[in-house]
């Protein structure tokens, strides 16, 4: 009868190992499961914002193309209505000055205000020949930024790069927050310039809605924040060459800066501390894979809480010369 016990007990000790092991061996799939299915969601969040980037820059390059033409003509024309213009500004000065003017035209000459109307037309023509300058440029900013990318990467201008995403962004900091430039002499890189401008997009809205928090935290208006030199909300954006062959991007903001617990999670996808419906967690994400997967670079998030935050990116200007690294490292492993 003890035998019976002690082998029944030991049949129930190895049943509840195996069941143990069955229930460890169900957890980890159903861990591996839940890992894949996250993968999933965030190749299809990746997809879903490719694919509505492609259909803005297709929309884009259409209306951007009924735009330039229209404006081509304002602009085109304004230097001829500013000569004909001064030809007739030179007309009524002569007529003036040669023939005494009767009492009717006199009367005239004064409703319409002719001396304010000589005095104000040039200054509307130059403002309209500012305002289609302003719109030639925003035409050319966006067809820049939203341009689709060819299979094959390009030589860009990065500087200018930076320019196009500031002046998409333009309205969310002019006269709130101060753009320090500091550009440094950059050769052509090597890029997809439009996935590089998405790079910038995320990065500068970022610093801005800190920039914008902090404000709002500490309950200060646009003038008492003026009237403050250390309190004033500045964005600084600096590039350099780096060695021989590649080049760095420093987007610095004074915010409220990040704790470091958040700061280790930064670039994880579907994290964000924004309220629901205002960030989705998957710029810094996209951003990390664009610079470190498509372009072979680095970025690195810099924080004080506080004082501020600071991104660094840093690209290859040639993406040759990253392959044959590869190649080569391929070959010796």
């Amino acid at each position: 009868m003890d035998e019976l016990t002690k082998h029944l007990e030991q049949r129930n000790a190895e049943l509840e190992q195996k069941v143990a092991e069955l229930s460890r061996q169900v957890q980890r799939k159903d861990l591996r499961l839940k890992e894949a299915m996250t993968q999933m969601k965030q190749m299809q969040e990746h997809l879903v914002q490719m694919e509505k980037m492609s259909m803005l820059g297709q929309m884009v390059a259409g209306i951007s193309h009924e735009i330039n033409n229209p404006i081509n003509f304002i602009y085109g024309n304004l230097p001829y209505v500013e000569e004909h213009i001064e030809a007739l500004l030179k007309v009524i000065d002569v007529y003036q000055s040669a023939y005494q003017i009767n009492a009717a035209v006199e009367d005239v000459l004064l409703e319409v205000e002719l001396d304010y109307v000589l005095e104000d037309l040039p200054r509307i023509v130059e403002s309209m020949k500012l305002g289609a300058e302003r719109i030639r440029e925003l035409v050319l900013n966006l067809r820049n930024f939203y341009r689709l990318d060819e299979c094959q990467m390009k030589e860009a201008d990065i500087n200018s790069g930076i320019e196009s995403t500031l002046v998409m962004l333009h309205n969310r900091y002019k006269q709130k927050i101060e753009i320090v430039r500091q550009y440094g002499e950059l050769p052509p890189v090597e890029c997809h310039i439009n996935q590089l401008s998405q790079v910038f997009m995320n990065l500068l809205s970022n610093a801005i809605d800190a920039l914008l928090a902090k404000e709002a935290k500490n309950g200060q208006s646009d003038e008492e924040i003026a009237a403050g030199a250390s309190n004033k909300k500045q964005i600084a954006i600096a590039t350099q060459l780096v060695g021989a062959d590649r080049i760095s991007i420093s987007i610095s903001d004074n915010g409220l800066g990040i704790n470091p617990e958040v700061k280790t999670r930064v670039f994880e996808p579907f994290f964000t501390t924004k309220p629901i419906g205002v960030g989705t967690g998957l710029g810094l994400s996209i951003s990390h894979q664009i610079v470190t997967e498509t372009h072979g670079g680095n970025i690195y998030c810099f924080s004080t809480l506080g004082e501020g935050t600071t991104f660094i990116v840093e690209l290859p200007v040639y993406q040759s010369n990253r392959r044959e690294a590869e190649e080569r490292s391929l070959i010796i492993n």
